[in-house]
């Protein structure tokens, strides 16, 4: 099989049949899930084209193609249950990703590489690892709040941390969100989720990008 790329290590947006967001996935997954019959419907652009075997019989070779979103087959009534129970994992990515990898007291961008994650009420007085107690912050600042609350350091929060949902985990998550692939997304936000002034900022980056 050979594969003709469109975008080197491309995430394909995998999603149920009522369209709500399931996962990201690669496109040999994807592959298998056409080959499989799995996929219902396809949403997006045309990213991937695979190429499989020769038919015998009539000599013509296979191909797939592998839109950048999926929707598939599959009961996902239990996950449609839970999904207003969902608390999704905290690591550091997902969490500088949340906050525009801005840091949430001197308001400053950096890199990854130069963030922090700061616990607003810090762990020794009390206070968990949870994502409303969480954000980033640039090794400066969270130097200077040290053990203490923000009101002690004489700092103050430029946005409230808060959980992401099961659909903005999903974009939090993604490594390359093509601009087909947010506005799905985007459409599967609550209307006063925090991340959709962060969305449309990237949107328009990754319109302006193509």
């Amino acid at each position: 099989m050979d594969t003709q790329l469109q975008f080197f290590s491309q995430e394909v947006l995998r999603t149920d049949i009522a369209g709500m967001p399931l996962d990201w996935i690669d496109y040999r997954v994807a592959a298998s899930l056409y080959h499989g019959g799995q996929v219902v419907y396809c949403c997006g652009s045309p990213i991937y084209r695979v190429r499989g075997g020769y038919n015998a019989r009539t000599g013509l070779r296979s191909v797939i193609e592998v839109s950048s979103i999926v929707a598939t087959r599959g009961d996902t009534r239990k996950v449609e249950s839970n999904r207003g129970r969902y608390t999704p994992p905290l690591n550091n990515r997902t969490l500088f990703k949340r906050d525009a990898n801005v840091c949430m007291y001197c308001a400053t961008r950096f890199p990854t590489s130069a963030l922090t994650r700061d616990h607003v009420t810090p762990i020794s007085r009390g206070g968990s690892d949870t994502w409303p107690n969480t954000v980033a912050a640039c090794r400066r600042c969270n130097n200077h709040k040290g053990g203490r609350l923000p009101e002690e350091a004489g700092m103050q929060l430029v946005a409230v941390p808060f959980t992401p949902t099961y659909a903005e985990y999903i974009y939090l998550k993604g490594r390359r969100v093509l601009a087909d692939q947010m506005e799905y997304l985007l459409s599967h936000f609550s209307r006063t989720s925090p991340l959709h002034a962060r969305l449309h900022g990237d949107l328009a980056r990754a319109s302006a990008a193509r």
